[in-house]
């Protein structure tokens, strides 16, 4: 394909999608330059901005206009899925009443390259009436905002990835991922750990992947059991009201000690199968896994081993059972 320029000179498609790429590339070099800036240049302020946060007992309400708006959303959203409760205030509506959602044991993040922000300027006045703390994300230490807030975290000055040097991006993308610093060392300071994440997290294959084996095993009276010396009639009726397809062998102490199938039985199939013993029939030293570990590692090992269930045992014995059945319907992959 050959195409024109606006001077009337042929360029090829190869040159075309040449230069787009190195536009991209460029795009990417100013704002990973940026970052690390910004990452080399995080001081003690930072700190202290993280403890303020930790350290309310309300929220962390992010506000910003325009294209830091849209990152103080996000910024939000993920402070709030990392276990520091957060809401977003957009400021245009806090000047129409949605001041009131600020509380007084809240604190405030404010977002605004500018730091001159028109529409912050109510917002601002209402921190400093009611003592609540103001944290500034701004690319100007004499700003409004950041001489106003009780700390300031200054985005060094960035060079915007357009040509124009006008559209929001480096300055956006700084300010995402200082929020995103922020909400992560909030996570590490507060002890944040996979069993919270998943509480905040139920939905969607996420939710599933971060599901422990306790949350799905079936337990206490459901449990298909029976002792050794049982026959194997009486733990045919055992499997069949339990309907789990298995039954556990447990020793004088509660110890599971083997397991028998439907394939157990069907390897023992004659005459005598129901006079025989449970101990005769059944398997020894079953595939069994801890409560506490990943359903998506009960769910690899049943695929890995060819069998649809597991006994769950903690302190060697059976505290549940769980089938890949039980995996499948709470979306784990």
């Amino acid at each position: 394909m050959i195409a024109v320029d606006m001077d009337g000179v042929t360029v090829s498609a190869r040159d075309q999608d040449e230069a787009l790429l190195n536009s991209a590339r460029r795009v990417l070099h100013i704002e990973a330059q940026a970052l690390a800036t910004l990452a080399d240049g995080l001081n003690a302020t930072f700190c202290r901005a993280v403890d303020v946060m930790r350290g309310v007992t309300g929220r962390v309400i992010v506000t910003g206009m325009g294209k830091s708006g849209h990152m103080a959303r996000k910024i939000a959203a993920t402070l709030a899925s990392t276990g520091t409760p957060a809401l977003f205030v957009h400021p245009g509506e806090a000047s129409h009443g949605d001041l009131g959602m600020i509380a007084r044991s809240d604190a405030v993040l404010a977002l605004s390259n500018s730091g001159n922000t028109a529409e912050l300027a109510d917002i601002i006045a209402y921190t400093r009436r009611y003592k609540i703390p103001l944290i500034a994300m701004t690319g100007r230490a004499d700003s409004q905002l950041a001489e106003q807030s009780d700390i300031a975290l200054i985005i060094a000055e960035v060079t915007e990835a357009c040509p124009l040097g006008l559209v929001p991006t480096t300055s956006t993308t700084s300010m995402l991922a200082l929020g995103d610093s922020l909400a992560v060392a909030l996570l590490e300071r507060r002890g944040f750990s996979e069993e919270d994440f998943q509480k905040l997290h139920p939905g969607g294959s996420l939710g599933g992947r971060l599901l422990r084996v306790g949350d799905l095993m079936h337990q206490a009276d459901r449990l298909p059991l029976c002792r050794p010396e049982t026959t194997i009639s009486e733990a045919i009726l055992i499997m069949s009201n339990k309907q789990f397809g298995c039954i556990g062998i447990v020793d004088e102490i509660g110890s599971l000690t083997g397991i028998i199938t439907d394939g157990d039985l069907r390897r023992y199939m004659g005459p005598d199968l129901l006079k025989l013993t449970a101990a005769t029939v059944m398997t020894p030293a079953p595939k069994t896994i801890v409560s506490r570990a990943l359903a998506a590692e009960a769910m690899q090992q049943m695929d890995s081993f060819k069998i649809t269930a597991l006994f769950v045992v903690d302190d060697g014995k059976p505290a549940g059972l769980i089938q890949l059945y039980d995996c499948l319907r709470a979306g784990v992959a």
